[in-house]
């Protein structure tokens, strides 16, 4: 009885409201961290629990949307085996970055990089429109290339990493469906080895996260449904909205860092 009082309770249908929003979103353009960490912050959860409990809800939702793309024929399947190497690699030398890399140099360094994104894809109207990788060899350095900065940027970065995942494949050559397939894809690989450890060191409230998964999961089922369907023009609008929001997030922190 006190269990089914727990999960009703106004707390937990808060984070199921947000989990759906942030699933939505998330599975089209990246940024669900954006919504979903400060909700769990906001409910109350320490930190680094909040973190944790957010990063083990995530992993459902990449899975959900990741499986749609799949389904839908929106993931170049066959590269997968060149990609994840460098996915994983990219990861730990991002995280390696980070870890040497104070919050003076690292949060201008990842404005800079979002503001150019935003920039580009604002510019380049018609980015993603079309479908410019092969299938050869070419085709396999550019989806390497993408998978070993999107790593990086993952483990140094994390807010925001799928946005920054979309747009990099878009950059090189996929259209914004199939990068956004790529992105999910390369989301669930360099997220792993953190999730693993999370679990690991029970850096997560289970009550909480369970409630989220569910709810990303939901969100992140219709949303990757209505990218699939709507195609890129619709991917573009909400990528540029999502991007904005990190630079403005970013913005704030860079300038109370000094304040």
């Amino acid at each position: 009885m006190e269990t089914m009082s727990v999960l009703f309770s106004w707390p937990m249908v808060l984070c199921a409201v947000g989990g759906i929003f942030t699933g939505f979103v998330d599975s089209i353009a990246g940024g669900g961290g954006l919504i979903s960490l400060p909700m769990l912050l906001a409910l109350g959860l320490p930190p680094h629990i909040a973190l944790g409990t957010n990063k083990f809800a995530a992993a459902f939702g990449n899975m959900t949307s990741a499986w749609q793309f799949v389904k839908a024929g929106k993931i170049d399947v066959h590269l997968l085996r060149y990609m994840v190497p460098f996915a994983l690699a990219g990861s730990v030398c991002g995280s390696s970055v980070m870890i040497y890399l104070p919050p003076q140099v690292l949060e201008p360094l990842l404005l800079g990089v979002l503001i150019l994104t935003a920039v580009f894809v604002f510019v380049k109207r018609d980015l993603g429109s079309t479908q410019a990788a092969s299938s050869g060899r070419h085709a396999v350095r550019k989806a390497c290339a993408a998978a070993f900065v999107a790593g990086i940027y993952d483990g140094f970065a994390g807010p925001g990493a799928g946005t920054f995942m979309v747009a990099a494949f878009a950059m090189l050559g996929f259209d914004l469906v199939v990068a956004a397939g790529n992105a999910k894809l390369l989301a669930i690989v360099t997220n792993i080895t953190s999730l693993i450890l999370i679990i690991y060191w029970q850096k997560i409230w289970y009550v909480y996260a369970v409630v989220l998964a569910v709810s990303l999961m939901i969100g992140a089922y219709f949303g990757s449904r209505m990218a699939i369907r709507r195609g890129t023009g619709f991917i573009r609008v909400i990528m540029l909205a999502v991007t904005v929001v990190l630079i403005a997030k970013l913005l704030i922190n860079y300038v109370s860092l000094f304040s």
